[in-house]
Protein backbone atom coordinates (compact mmCIF):
# COMPACT_ATOMS: atom_id res chain seq x y z
CA UNK A 1 0.00 0.00 0.00
CA UNK A 2 2.84 2.16 0.79
CA UNK A 3 4.10 2.15 -2.76
CA UNK A 4 0.44 2.97 -4.70
CA UNK A 5 0.47 6.07 -2.08
CA UNK A 6 3.84 6.64 -3.34
CA UNK A 7 2.80 6.26 -6.65
CA UNK A 8 -0.14 8.86 -5.76
CA UNK A 9 1.20 11.67 -4.57
CA UNK A 10 4.09 11.07 -7.34
CA UNK A 11 1.29 11.73 -10.10
CA UNK A 12 -0.01 14.61 -8.02
CA UNK A 13 3.32 15.91 -8.11
CA UNK A 14 3.80 15.90 -11.93
CA UNK A 15 0.28 17.33 -12.40
CA UNK A 16 1.03 19.94 -10.40
CA UNK A 17 4.44 20.84 -11.64
CA UNK A 18 3.45 21.81 -15.17
CA UNK A 19 5.13 19.61 -17.29
CA UNK A 20 1.59 18.51 -18.81
CA UNK A 21 1.52 15.20 -17.41
CA UNK A 22 -1.94 14.79 -16.62
CA UNK A 23 -3.86 11.57 -16.08
CA UNK A 24 -6.96 10.91 -18.55
CA UNK A 25 -10.66 10.30 -17.80
CA UNK A 26 -10.93 7.14 -17.97
CA UNK A 27 -7.67 6.99 -15.72
CA UNK A 28 -8.88 8.54 -12.79
CA UNK A 29 -12.51 7.35 -12.71
CA UNK A 30 -13.71 3.52 -12.97
CA UNK A 31 -15.65 2.02 -16.03
CA UNK A 32 -18.37 1.34 -13.14
CA UNK A 33 -17.99 5.01 -11.49
CA UNK A 34 -18.08 6.49 -14.81
CA UNK A 35 -21.54 4.65 -16.15
CA UNK A 36 -23.14 5.84 -12.84
CA UNK A 37 -21.93 9.27 -13.57
CA UNK A 38 -23.61 9.65 -16.57
CA UNK A 39 -26.66 8.13 -15.45
CA UNK A 40 -27.21 10.50 -13.06
CA UNK A 41 -26.75 13.05 -15.58
CA UNK A 42 -29.32 12.01 -17.86
CA UNK A 43 -31.86 11.29 -14.50
CA UNK A 44 -30.82 15.14 -14.04
CA UNK A 45 -30.43 16.39 -17.07
CA UNK A 46 -32.24 13.98 -19.68
CA UNK A 47 -31.76 17.45 -22.59
CA UNK A 48 -27.85 17.38 -22.03
CA UNK A 49 -24.97 15.52 -23.52
CA UNK A 50 -22.47 14.56 -21.32
CA UNK A 51 -19.01 15.00 -23.24
CA UNK A 52 -15.62 14.63 -22.02
CA UNK A 53 -12.82 16.65 -23.67
CA UNK A 54 -9.33 16.75 -22.80
CA UNK A 55 -6.18 17.62 -24.65
CA UNK A 56 -4.31 15.34 -27.18
CA UNK A 57 -1.45 13.56 -26.23
CA UNK A 58 1.37 15.14 -26.73
CA UNK A 59 -0.02 18.60 -27.87
CA UNK A 60 2.28 21.18 -26.35
CA UNK A 61 1.41 24.44 -27.55
CA UNK A 62 -2.47 24.35 -26.51
CA UNK A 63 -3.39 25.04 -22.93
CA UNK A 64 -4.63 22.78 -20.80
CA UNK A 65 -8.83 23.23 -20.01
CA UNK A 66 -10.18 23.78 -15.96
CA UNK A 67 -12.29 20.29 -16.28
CA UNK A 68 -12.55 17.77 -18.82
CA UNK A 69 -16.60 17.19 -18.54
CA UNK A 70 -18.85 19.69 -19.87
CA UNK A 71 -23.00 18.75 -19.65
CA UNK A 72 -23.92 20.60 -23.39
CA UNK A 73 -27.20 20.99 -24.93
CA UNK A 74 -27.71 18.39 -27.52
CA UNK A 75 -29.00 20.78 -30.49
CA UNK A 76 -26.03 22.79 -30.41
CA UNK A 77 -23.44 22.59 -33.08
CA UNK A 78 -19.99 21.28 -32.94
CA UNK A 79 -18.89 24.71 -34.16
CA UNK A 80 -20.81 26.42 -31.04
CA UNK A 81 -18.94 23.70 -29.09
CA UNK A 82 -15.62 24.72 -30.09
CA UNK A 83 -16.81 29.03 -29.15
CA UNK A 84 -17.29 27.14 -25.63
CA UNK A 85 -13.77 25.60 -25.88
CA UNK A 86 -11.78 28.25 -27.24
CA UNK A 87 -13.41 30.38 -24.43
CA UNK A 88 -12.34 28.23 -21.76
CA UNK A 89 -8.80 27.61 -23.51
CA UNK A 90 -8.19 31.59 -23.70
CA UNK A 91 -7.06 31.38 -27.18
CA UNK A 92 -6.55 34.09 -29.64
CA UNK A 93 -9.26 34.61 -32.45
CA UNK A 94 -6.43 33.65 -35.02
CA UNK A 95 -5.36 30.71 -32.85
CA UNK A 96 -6.33 27.00 -34.71
CA UNK A 97 -7.09 24.28 -32.97
CA UNK A 98 -9.18 21.24 -33.79
CA UNK A 99 -11.48 19.03 -32.37
CA UNK A 100 -11.43 15.19 -32.84
CA UNK A 101 -13.20 12.20 -32.32
CA UNK A 102 -11.56 8.65 -31.99
CA UNK A 103 -8.31 10.69 -31.36
CA UNK A 104 -7.97 11.44 -35.37
CA UNK A 105 -11.28 11.92 -36.95
CA UNK A 106 -12.09 15.60 -36.85
CA UNK A 107 -15.50 16.57 -36.23
CA UNK A 108 -17.38 18.18 -38.92
CA UNK A 109 -18.84 21.83 -38.02
CA UNK A 110 -22.16 21.74 -38.74
CA UNK A 111 -23.28 18.49 -37.19
CA UNK A 112 -25.10 18.75 -33.65
CA UNK A 113 -23.66 17.51 -30.19
CA UNK A 114 -26.50 14.94 -29.77
CA UNK A 115 -25.64 14.05 -34.00
CA UNK A 116 -22.49 13.08 -32.75
CA UNK A 117 -23.02 11.55 -29.69
CA UNK A 118 -25.52 9.02 -30.99
CA UNK A 119 -22.65 8.02 -33.44
CA UNK A 120 -19.74 7.82 -31.30
CA UNK A 121 -20.59 7.57 -27.56
CA UNK A 122 -18.55 4.99 -25.12
CA UNK A 123 -19.42 2.15 -23.70
CA UNK A 124 -19.87 4.59 -20.27
CA UNK A 125 -22.22 6.89 -22.17
CA UNK A 126 -20.07 9.48 -22.23
CA UNK A 127 -18.38 11.18 -25.61
CA UNK A 128 -14.83 11.55 -25.48
CA UNK A 129 -13.79 14.31 -27.55
CA UNK A 130 -9.70 15.92 -27.82
CA UNK A 131 -7.96 19.02 -29.18
CA UNK A 132 -5.58 19.77 -30.70
CA UNK A 133 -3.77 22.34 -32.77
CA UNK A 134 -1.97 22.04 -36.28
CA UNK A 135 0.70 24.11 -37.54
CA UNK A 136 -0.11 26.94 -39.75
CA UNK A 137 0.28 26.40 -43.33
CA UNK A 138 3.54 27.23 -44.70
CA UNK A 139 5.79 26.84 -41.42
Amino acid sequence: MVVCEGVTSQIRELKMSGNGFVPSFKERKSLNERKRMVEEIFRQQPDKVPIIIERFEGEKSLPLLDKSKYLVPGHITVAELMQIVRRRLHLHPDQAFFLLMNEKSIVSNSMTVQQIYQMEQEQDGFLYLVYASQPAFGN
